[in-house]
């Protein structure tokens, strides 16, 4: 399984730690950044990359950090394709992939420590997507809005 990781200079450390955790699991892991600590960084440079790679499926999954989490997953939603989450909680790492085939994980390196956030993490990349007709039909309804927004910005 090949997994990107990105955050801007509040996930930074914890990013860094995570990198290092993650080094003994069986995942090709690419960093997508920051490298350098930087106060003035924005998480769009960031966090957009990731899930764009998420998107052309050139990784299969993605994780996300900033400060709160919130604005990692808002900016990786944008991005076709992309069903991200903020998870701070091992239930909702699980459910997210079995039920709504989340792809990219986002969570606040100043909300999580560090060892829950590798334990949602390994939550995140051990389960896979059920396939019940139920979510697949509730994502086909999301890919469905997800065109027609498309359509209609380029009708503009």
């Amino acid at each position: 399984m090949r997994v990107g990781i990105a955050a801007d200079h509040r996930g930074f450390e914890l990013k860094n730690k995570l990198l290092t955790a993650l080094e003994h699991v069986e995942i090709e892991l690419i960093d997508f950044g920051a490298t350098v600590k930087n106060s003035d960084d924005d998480y769009p440079d960031y966090i957009i990359p990731l899930a764009r790679a998420v998107s052309n499926r050139n990784i299969d999954r993605g994780i996300a950090i900033c400060g709160s989490g919130v604005g990692a997953s808002i900016a990786a939603n944008k991005i076709k394709n992309v069903r991200a989450a903020l998870v701070h909680d091992l239930f909702s790492a699980r459910q997210g992939v079995e039920d709504d085939d989340m792809n990219i994980i986002c969570m606040g390196a100043q909300v999580v420590t560090f060892s829950l956030a590798l334990e949602l993490i390994n939550m995140f990349l051990s389960v896979q997507f059920s396939g019940e007709v139920r979510h697949i039909r509730r994502l086909a309804k999301i890919a469905q809005i997800e065109k027609m927004e498309i359509q209609n910005e380029s009708g503009d």
